[in-house]
C-alpha cells in the first residue's frame, strides 16, 4: 500500500511550484543569444522581497559576476519599499545568489573561457521564495538584431493576413 503524501509535500512538488514573475528582462533577448539557462535563489532583505512581490523591479542592465567564489547580482533596481520609511534598502546594491559550488565554478569557467556574459532574464517568486533566471549570453551583431526585426515584422503581418481572412 503507498503512502499518502502529506499537503505540504503535495504543495512542494507541484511541476508549476507557484511561479510568478515580478519583472522580466525582454531587451536581453533582442541584444544577447542566449545559449542556456540557470536558476539561482535571490538573498533579499525584508524591504527587497516586498518590493520584489509588488513587482518594483527593473532588470534592464542587470548581470552577473563570480567574486571570491560567490556569484553576485549588479545594476538591479529594486524600487524602495515606501511604508518601509528609513529601514528601507539601497536599490543598486549588491545581491549574493545562491548557487551549488559546482555550478558556480561551471559558470565562471564558461564566462572567462568563451566570451560570454552572465545576464538577469527575469525574477519571479516560486513558492515563497525569490528566484533569479540567469542566462549565458553571447552578444548579438548589429545585422543579427535587424535580421530578428525584420522576422518580428513579417510574423505579425502574417497574423494580420491570417486574421483578415477570418473576418
Amino acid at each position: 500500500m503507498a503512502k499518502k503524501k502529506s499537503a505540504k509535500t503535495a504543495k512542494n512538488s507541484d511541476s508549476s511550484g507557484g511561479i510568478r514573475t515580478a519583472a522580466s528582462n525582454r531587451r536581453a533577448f533582442f541584444d544577447y543569444e542566449i545559449l542556456d539557462k540557470h536558476e539561482a535563489g535571490l538573498v533579499l532583505t525584508g524591504t527587497e522581497i516586498k518590493s520584489v512581490r509588488a513587482g518594483k523591479v527593473d532588470l534592464s542592465d542587470g548581470y552577473a559576476r563570480v567574486r571570491n567564489g560567490e556569484m553576485w547580482l549588479h545594476n538591479t533596481y529594486i524600487a524602495p519599499y515606501d511604508p518601509a520609511s528609513q529601514f528601507n534598502h539601497d536599490p543598486r546594491r549588491l545581491r549574493k545568489l545562491l548557487l551549488h559550488r559546482d555550478e558556480i565554478r561551471k559558470l565562471e569557467s564558461e564566462v572567462a573561457e568563451k566570451g560570454l556574459t552572465l545576464v538577469a532574464l527575469r525574477i519571479y517568486i516560486k513558492g515563497h521564495v525569490a528566484k533569479v533566471e540567469l542566462g549565458l549570453a553571447k552578444g548579438k551583431r548589429r545585422y543579427d538584431k535587424r535580421q530578428a526585426i525584420i522576422n518580428r515584422d513579417m510574423d505579425r503581418e502574417a497574423r494580420r493576413a491570417v486574421g483578415a481572412v477570418r473576418d
